[in-house]
């Protein structure tokens, strides 16, 4: 299990190098969720995603000649733009993995910080991802299933506590498990009272079907939502236990609610985020959360890499 202790050492690694996100209270969404509407910005971060963090602490911490050697890893998208940024500004060189079904902005923004794009289908992305890593001796850095992406991903949280020491409720999407791992683990230990709810897709209810089995369980590859960024199939081995121990809830969110909630987030909410990010913003929309209107809730706006190609699938929905 990763320790409070490891997310400030990931925080004093990473600092010269990343953002620190702004934290946006956003007083024109009090009336559609019933309370005080905040969101943390890490579509601002470097990347666009908070994922910088995780891939930026995972590559310092490798040994010179394993980072020297080349860093392979899968994703779908975020996790991969962030490694090849990171690889670049560390000197080394990058592959990434991606399903055939990636969004085109974020695979361009993978090849634009000179990594090398190997497509594959989308149930299959770590498996290539390893066999390229035996091949070649490359080293694998998961997007989620390691201890030093959690705990860069947890110094979000950190910020959070730092930017309003009185929040009540943090919203999560979630994926593989390792950014809410990293961050309800910064934030319970430092300040149990605060509430962490993660949000996943319906039809990829990975989580949710592995807390109701008692275990982390696959999802069946064929399992795919619009929210492209939490596509993951089984919980992270190590992120299980993490989300076991410190997540207060997880509700699923369907599709329709997805998009709305894109929606209105921009156009209420004036913040452009990518779909993934605003399934928090669908729990509301859905009724899967309920706060009071004192209640100071933070959405997690996770990242910003949406194009506009993908507009058209909100932008007939009426609120």
């Amino acid at each position: 299990m990763i320790t409070i202790d490891a997310i400030h050492e990931a925080q004093k690694r990473i600092s010269p190098y990343v953002n620190k996100t702004p934290l946006l209270r956003l007083y024109d969404l009090d009336e559609y969720l019933g309370c005080q509407v905040y969101a943390k910005m890490e579509s601002f971060q470097k990347t666009n995603s908070f994922k910088f963090r995780g891939a930026l602490n995972a590559l310092l911490a490798l040994p010179e000649e394993k980072l020297k050697g080349g860093i392979v890893t899968a994703s779908s998208g975020n996790h991969g733009k962030a490694i090849a940024y990171a690889a670049k500004q560390l000197g080394t060189k990058a592959y990434v993995v991606v399903p055939e079904s990636a969004p085109k902005i974020k695979v361009e923004g993978i090849q634009s910080y000179g990594a090398e794009v190997i497509f594959s289908p989308p149930a299959e992305r770590f498996n290539v991802a390893n066999q390229l890593s035996k091949e070649n001796n490359w080293s694998f850095i998961s997007p989620f299933d390691d201890n030093e992406i959690m705990a860069g991903q947890g110094t979000a949280g950190l910020e959070i506590l730092e930017q309003l020491p009185d929040v009540d409720s943090i919203i999560v999407p979630i994926g593989g498990g390792g950014l809410i791992g990293g961050l309800s683990t910064a934030v319970k230990e430092i300040n149990p009272q605060v509430k962490i709810i993660g949000v996943e897709p319906s039809l990829v209810a990975r989580y949710s079907n592995s807390f109701a089995a008692g275990h982390p369980v696959s999802l069946p590859p064929e399992s795919k939502s619009v929210a492209d960024g939490l596509q993951t199939l089984k919980p992270g081995e190590l992120n299980y236990p993490v989300v076991e121990k410190y997540v207060d809830k997880i509700v699923t969110v369907d599709e329709e609610y997805i998009l709305k909630a894109t929606k209105l987030f921009l156009t209420k909410g004036k913040v452009l985020a990518e779909i993934s990010s605003c399934i928090t913003l669908g729990a509301f929309l859905q009724r899967k959360v309920k706060f009071h209107p004192t209640d100071k809730v933070v959405l997690f706006i996770s990242g910003g890499n949406i194009g506009m190609d993908q507009f058209s699938k909100f932008e007939e929905m009426s609120i």
